[in-house]
């Protein structure tokens, strides 16, 4: 596109918004076509699992009455409009996900504006790769929740950037009872978090030289207290009643499924027909084994096998996701790093299907930003925490 007719497109956000919800309407109503003509339905199944869940929620039965519903009954309780009566109603779950799209979108302007301190154009056209994206306005609009996750995380982050400890431990609390997923999240906050309420250190400048080498080396016990600072315990200790609260709520509810369906059921998943896993073959292999295979298999170990893959398939995921990336990255730059552990987090996943692969779209703005920033900087380090191109490629 011209430069001519780019220049006005991304001078308003009115412009951007509008477009970005003309388009999500536009696929509401062409869904709502293609299911009452076509064989091939526009309609996530997963949509069905919703809607089906929040049916027995209004009937006062257990949202885990539903076959594979895998979710917390927030979302079935959210979708209770679509139990009324009038065929309209049906898609109102798909207006909520599209919606949820929008104020992520938002959301991620006003991080852009405010912490990264760009101007209203350029943050406007990183926003764009969000709200303008086809891919993730189909997702949402055929029934897919990831919109809301995507509001939770990118509030998470902007809760974060701004110093608002006690709402961001109440959003990351929030976001892994919502999906199990953004607790990775939460090493690179705490790391992030630096030590700007401990009490001062002496200056680089000072000519004050300590008396011997033992009092200069802080001891085990003072690395700990410089490390637990206020606003690291704060965010811990809300971000653990929130989510501690909801679990016992929902326990409290729907007793041992919702536990099982909700948390423990991902430990062993196994989804190999629609996904996009480096472990989609080994999955699909070991959860099809030939008679052959089974009768020896039974002869020999009495029907066990020991630690099977997809209880393993967490090791690589967990370590690189959660430890290796938040420790090397954190302090440099807390939007990309949680970029890059999403990024991880979805490549080593067990189950990776369009859906997940849609959750790092909400943070790849600043990744755009940096390749951008390493192209007029020199490509210093410091500019950027990544050192490979595009990570959508």
């Amino acid at each position: 596109m011209p430069p001519a007719i780019m220049s006005p497109l991304f001078s308003s956000p009115l412009t951007i918004f509008s477009l970005a919800i003309l388009l999500r309407i536009t696929l509401l109503f062409y869904g709502l076509f293609q299911d009452t003509h076509s064989p091939l339905k526009y309609t996530d199944i997963d949509y069905f699992v919703f809607t089906d869940a929040a049916r027995f929620v209004s009937r006062g039965r257990s949202p885990y009455d539903r076959d594979t519903y895998r979710y917390t009954p927030l979302l079935a309780w959210l979708l209770l409009p679509t139990t009324w009566q009038g065929n309209l109603w049906f898609s109102f779950g798909k207006v909520v996900f599209a919606a949820g799209d929008i104020v992520a979108g938002w959301l991620i302007l006003l991080v852009l504006r405010s912490s990264m301190r760009m101007s209203m154009e350029r943050a406007l056209k990183f926003a764009s790769i969000w709200l303008l994206n086809p891919m993730v306005a189909t997702i949402s609009t055929r029934g897919s929740s990831e919109g809301l996750q995507g509001v939770v995380v990118m509030a998470l982050l902007w809760a974060v950037m701004q110093r608002r400890i006690k709402t961001a431990g109440v959003l990351l609390g929030l976001a892994v009872h919502f999906k199990i997923y953004p607790f990775i999240y939460a090493p690179s906050i705490i790391w992030w978090l630096d030590d700007d309420d401990s009490p001062p250190t002496t200056s680089p400048n000072s000519t004050q030289q300590p008396t011997n080498h033992r009092s200069s080396t802080p001891s085990l016990l003072d690395q700990l207290k410089h490390f637990l600072t206020p606003s690291r315990l704060t965010l811990t200790l809300t971000a653990l009643t929130t989510f501690t609260a909801l679990n016992v709520l929902m326990y409290a509810l729907y007793a041992h499924p919702f536990l099982q369906h909700t948390y423990l059921h991902h430990l062993t998943r196994i989804d190999h027909r629609h996904n996009f896993s480096p472990y989609n073959t080994l999955l699909y292999l070991s959860n099809s084994p030939s008679p052959l295979t089974t009768s020896t298999s039974t002869s020999t170990s009495g029907g066990t096998s020991g630690l099977r893959l997809e209880s393993l398939a967490f090791a690589p995921q967990l370590f690189l996701s959660a430890v290796a990336i938040p420790l090397v990255l954190a302090k440099k730059d807390l939007p990309s790093t949680m970029l890059a552990q999403t990024f991880a987090f979805v490549a080593f996943n067990k189950v990776c299907t369009s859906q997940v692969r849609s959750s790092f779209k909400t943070v790849e703005e600043w990744v755009a930003d940096c390749m951008v920033r390493d192209s007029i900087s020199c490509g210093t380090w410091s500019s950027c925490p990544f050192t490979y191109r595009d990570p959508r490629c």
